[in-house]
């Protein structure tokens, strides 16, 4: 093992500087679950807000002539968190983290999948060549079962469908819930399956909810740039009921810890972004789903809460029902501590593939 006077450099790879609350979550977790005497590199987009905020060195992350440099001076290869081995973001972007797989493992390095989800890959040519690289990988613990079972699926050898933790975020420090009372706090985002009148039974629901519970809504906005604007933009094209625009205010968290204390406060949260739901969850504030990505519906089914899917039609009736039953109704306490020890698996996984290398 290398000592401390031999600190090893490790490139850790993710979707980080992005401003989007969800991906701090992951490296925050991610720095806390590295084992001692490894130096973190990561790759970021907002290098300077990277670097205040977690005090490590970084590089940038669209650069990838830059990222390649970095991992020539580092001793392993983390991809942290996410789903960044899937062509839904663009064939382009799996090309991308396969370059680094490749390129570490050309150089004799280790390269680790921590709390990976894995897919979707809707190209025939993303499933080559992912079925290509899983025998490079020295090191696997995927965030949810699916992914395991897709990566036995496609050829992963020597492994199982058990290969699974659950997402990373399930290990954050939490804050104690205190919400009685309080307001529905909204983590939603712009979708694909979501234009126009799409909108409608969520927002006439969202609606009847906080006049029959008499609650303030607030929407908080996990990605700066994408969701910030999202109740101006409906309330621009008249979609908002005037009863819950009255009741509405948009709320800013610049960090994780401050969208935890805004969920702790919280009498329930309607969260459409992955990591709001986890982070609302995992601090034991009341939830419901609404998934735009299989990824959502995943973490709502691990979590037993209730989850709409978006690309089927949703009743008002149904909606209200669903949201009121869960008002001020915590999760089971016994399952969000199965959920963290199943996400500080992912600590095991890092030291067992980094220290003895």
């Amino acid at each position: 093992m290398a000592g401390a006077s031999h600190p090893r450099r490790i490139l850790l790879c993710g979707y980080y500087g992005e401003h989007n609350l969800g991906d701090d979550a992951l490296l925050e977790v991610l720095l806390q679950q590295l084992p001692a005497g490894c130096n973190p590199v990561v790759t970021a987009h907002d290098q300077v807000q990277v670097q205040q905020r977690f005090g490590v060195e970084t590089v940038p992350r669209r650069r990838l002539a830059a990222v390649l440099a970095a991992l020539a001076g580092c001793q392993g290869l983390v991809l942290g968190g996410g789903s960044l081995l899937q062509d839904v973001t663009s064939f382009s972007s799996l090309l991308y983290y396969a370059a680094l797989i490749v390129a570490a493992r050309l150089q004799a390095k280790p390269v680790v999948l921590w709390g990976q989800g894995l897919g979707p890959l809707r190209r025939r040519r993303s499933r080559l060549l992912v079925r290509g690289l899983l025998p490079w990988l020295q090191a696997v613990r995927w965030r949810d079962p699916e992914s395991a079972a897709l990566a036995v699926r496609l050829g992963r050898p020597g492994h199982h469908d058990h290969d699974y933790g659950a997402d990373p975020v399930w290990a954050s420090p939490s804050q104690p819930w205190h919400g009685q009372g309080g307001p529905i706090v909204v983590c939603w985002r712009p979708t694909p399956h979501l234009h126009g009148q799409a909108w409608s039974p969520y927002l006439k629901a969202l609606s009847q909810l906080a006049v029959e519970a008499d609650r303030e809504v607030l929407w908080l906005p996990f990605h700066a740039e994408q969701d910030r604007d999202l109740l101006l933009v409906l309330s621009q094209q008249q979609l908002v009921p005037a009863p819950l625009l009255a009741r509405s205010r948009s709320v800013q968290a610049h960090t994780p810890s401050e969208a935890k204390a805004v969920f702790a406060g919280a009498g329930l949260v309607i969260a459409m972004r992955l990591h709001g739901l986890i982070l609302a969850a995992a601090g034991g504030a009341p939830c419901a789903a609404l998934s735009y990505d299989p990824k959502v519906e995943v973490a709502a089914l691990a979590l037993g809460c209730p989850c709409q899917r978006l690309e089927v039609s949703a009743s008002t009736a149904e909606l209200v029902q669903a949201w009121q039953a869960q008002l001020e109704q915590p999760p089971n306490p016994q399952r969000l501590s199965e959920l963290r020890d199943q996400a500080l698996s992912h600590k095991q996984l890092l030291a067992s593939a980094l220290e003895h290398h």
